[in-house]
């Protein structure tokens, strides 16, 4: 679950970032959008195909990651924000956190309405859980990539596998 102080951390990255130009208000661009949606479902399709290949799990990985980070920015840039060309991986996560969880929450409450009560509270777990989850990929990429020996992999990439099919289908649901 994300923490407050991690909630607070990417809002005051996020006041940085938009000073440093880092992430900067944009207009929505559907052509943008589009591109990084087909990139998107490519990097998904590609990671369920290796994966059920048992081709390689290190790229399972790296493209279920790719998969939320194109998702990720397709929503952002659908929200009016666009990410610059330095540190583009934690101004997503941090700007996800300050843009779309609220937006992500307000989404999973209208699938749960019959419970609103209950719904409140596993909408607001469950939309916290998917922003940590592009965190998780986005730490596990980088170790995975470089400090990990392959028997560890094979349960790591079915695992983002998971992971990116699920965020990807709650970011589609923003995007309609």
């Amino acid at each position: 679950m994300l923490t407050d102080k991690r909630i607070k951390e990417a809002e005051n990255n996020v006041k940085a970032y938009i000073e440093d130009g880092l992430l900067r208000k944009a207009s929505t661009d559907k052509q943008v959008i589009n591109i990084l949606l087909r990139n998107a479902k490519e990097s998904l399709r590609v990671a369920d195909e290796i994966h059920n290949k048992n081709l390689s799990e290190l790229w399972a990985i790296v493209c279920s990651y790719y998969s939320m980070y194109y998702y990720a920015n397709a929503v952002l840039l659908k929200l009016g924000y666009k990410i610059g060309d330095k540190i583009v991986h934690k101004v997503t996560s941090d700007a996800l956190i300050v843009y779309v969880k609220g937006k992500l929450k307000e989404s999973l409450i209208e699938e749960y309405e019959e419970t609103k009560e209950e719904a409140l509270n596993l909408a607001g777990l469950k939309a916290d859980a998917l922003i940590e989850s592009f965190d998780f990929e986005r730490s596990k990429r980088s170790l995975i990539q470089y400090k990990t020996i392959e028997i560890e992999k094979q349960s790591k990439a079915k695992t983002s596998l998971q992971r990116a099919k699920e965020f990807s289908k709650e970011m589609e649901k923003l995007l309609i």
